[in-house]
């Protein structure tokens, strides 16, 4: 779907931690997110500090432990909704190992959860986790972004 053909987007975009602010104007987040829908969406971004996203990560998966993002899918059809978690804390040290820009990691994330709230899932097998790469690869290339795991092969 060309990029003026993106189905829409309702979105709430939250501050719980406002360290990244600048990194996350409304449009970027937008155009993340869009980039990866291919039905009309619902979707809620909410930055996090460490201790909400250590409780929410025990809470809902078990893990005491703060991670980079959480999505919460509630419903993936007619209309594509979610919550998207992501912690700032976790973003920014992910990025400085990475040595990438804050925003670029921010996006690949985003895009990620948006997969995920879509039924994408790297954790079923080998074979989806790689299709899964693969599509976040193709957004993000089409972002203008850089493939965010050719560092890891």
């Amino acid at each position: 779907m060309s990029r003026a053909a993106r189905p829409p987007l309702s979105l709430s975009l939250q501050f719980a931690d406002a360290r990244h602010r600048e990194h996350l104007p409304r449009h970027r987040v937008a155009r993340w997110v869009r980039s990866a829908l291919d039905l009309p969406g619902e979707i809620t971004v909410r930055i996090v500090d460490e201790d909400e996203g250590r409780q929410l990560n025990h809470e809902f998966r078990g893990k005491d432990y703060a991670t980079n993002v959480l999505t919460f899918d509630y419903s993936q059809e007619p209309v594509v909704s979610a919550d998207l978690i992501l912690c700032a804390a976790v973003v920014a040290r992910e990025a400085r190992e990475l040595r990438i820009p804050v925003a670029d990691h921010y996006a690949h994330l985003l895009v990620h959860g948006t997969l995920h709230a879509q039924g994408w899932d790297h954790e079923t097998s080998d074979e989806d986790a790689e299709a899964m790469e693969a599509r976040e690869t193709e957004i993000l290339l089409g972002l203008g972004l850089k493939d965010p795991y050719r560092r890891r092969r």
